[in-house]
């Protein structure tokens, strides 16, 4: 079955003042696959990630050239509403953050900005997203409560619901796990098979190990440039460069 791209990026750079951080980055990305973005720290796997959502746009100084498309359509286009893109471009972030009050109310937040008042539909969204992010069970019984009170690995799903209670269609993950325990990464990893069904899942990680266990494709980051993209399978089994295979294999990074 062909795959069905759900992100198309063509010649992207972008320049902080002078520095050239992203190079002439260009791949498609898919739909209800996860992609993974590996490479050594500060390579450009996070500020390119936050080009696919124009988080850079928030950023002093920024020139960014060449184009993302999402489902055709460009999204650097100056027509683009950035809030409503980044709704259907859901984040998480590294660290866990969740607003200072209660479950409900962090997952409820978008749906009521977007004028949703309806208790009941309320509801369903907060509890539809937390089974989504497979933490209802863990939460259902202290809704009211703060969620600053969950370990960091629940305030971490708990931020994944929050992103999936405006029903976006893709979700970028910034190192999501890094900040956990093994048993807590293992939930988000195994969480991300199920998420994929009914999003496009695009995830940085500096664990080689990780993309292996999560992602059908894997994209390798140095210095700005993207050096090599392919399935998973294959960018690690038949790296086809030579910096690629240095880096899987730990001689550098």
């Amino acid at each position: 079955m062909e795959n069905k791209v759900k992100l198309s990026i063509k010649n992207l750079n972008l320049y902080y003042g002078d520095n050239h951080a992203l190079k002439d980055i260009s791949m498609d990305i898919y739909a209800n696959k996860v992609t993974a973005f590996i490479g050594p720290s500060g390579c450009g796997k996070s500020t390119f990630l936050k080009t696919l959502n124009r988080m850079n746009d928030l950023v002093e100084n920024v020139k960014i050239t060449g184009s993302v498309e999402m489902d055709g359509k460009d999204i650097y286009d100056e027509h683009v509403d950035t809030a409503v893109l980044r709704e259907n471009v859901g984040m998480v972030f590294q660290q866990p953050n969740p607003f200072p009050m209660s479950i409900y109310d962090n997952i409820a937040y978008g749906p009521r900005v977007h004028g949703i008042k309806d208790k009941r539909i309320l509801d369903q969204i907060v509890e539809e997203s937390l089974r989504g992010a497979a933490i209802f069970d863990e939460v259902k019984d202290r809704l009211k409560k703060s969620a600053l009170g969950l370990s960091g690995g629940q305030q971490q799903r708990i931020c994944i619901a929050r992103a999936l209670a405006v029903r976006p269609s893709v979700l970028l993950m910034d190192e999501p796990t890094s900040a956990l325990d093994p048993i807590s990464t293992a939930k988000i990893e195994d969480l991300m098979e199920e998420l994929k069904k009914k999003y496009s899942i695009v995830i940085v990680t500096h664990n080689m190990q990780q993309a292996l266990r999560v992602s059908d494709y894997t994209a390798f980051f140095l210095i700005g440039e993207m050096v090599e993209y392919n399935d998973t399978k294959t960018l690690f089994s038949y790296p086809q460069d030579k910096r690629t295979e240095d880096y899987i294999t730990g001689r550098f990074g």
